[in-house]
């Protein structure tokens, strides 16, 4: 099954950058996609090559749908939206980060979810949709990490939010 990262030119990268890791770090196989499929230059100024358009990744293959904040204003289309209800549909694992979660709440994925937009919370969990404000960017990443069952056990969790979130050092 495939995690895939709807990135576009202005996405901001360092909201799924600890995510995008604890999945490399765990083998799982992500996608960078774009609108057209060609490279994005993210709100940092990384030129950023992806792997494919969205038309062509397979929805049926797709475990996770991730997007990151920006100016959303060339994702925020009726292509985005439709895809997003397909997959809310399906009850495939959709998380967005600051901007993001107004693509989410445009698409009417948040319609039925308690999310960032309804609570005064900075990230939320509920019926396999994850919103998060963009200062929330480590507790997207191990909130998202969680739901995908990529810690091996609590002490692997603990560890991860020790060393994340309260700059622990690793012995």
């Amino acid at each position: 099954m495939k995690d895939v990262f709807l990135v576009y030119n202005t996405s901001c990268f360092y909201e799924i950058i600890i995510l995008n890791y604890f999945m490399s770090f765990t083998n799982c196989d992500v996608i960078l996609c774009s609108l057209d499929g060609k490279p994005v230059k993210t709100m940092e100024g990384y030129s950023v090559n992806v792997d494919r358009a969205l038309k062509d990744v397979e929805k049926e293959q797709i475990r996770s749908f991730i997007v990151p904040g920006g100016n959303i204003s060339n994702i925020d289309n009726e292509e985005v939206k439709q895809y997003l209800q397909e997959l809310k549909k399906r009850n495939i694992l959709i998380a967005g980060i600051c901007a993001g979660v107004d693509v989410l709440d445009h698409a009417g994925v948040l319609s039925d979810v308690c999310s960032t937009h309804s609570t005064d919370f900075d990230i939320v969990n509920d019926h396999h949709v994850i919103t998060a404000r963009a200062n929330a960017y480590v507790d997207f990443a191990i909130e998202t990490a969680k739901e995908l069952g990529l810690f091996t056990n609590e002490e692997d969790l603990q560890e991860t939010i020790g060393f994340w979130k309260n700059y622990n050092r690793i012995q």
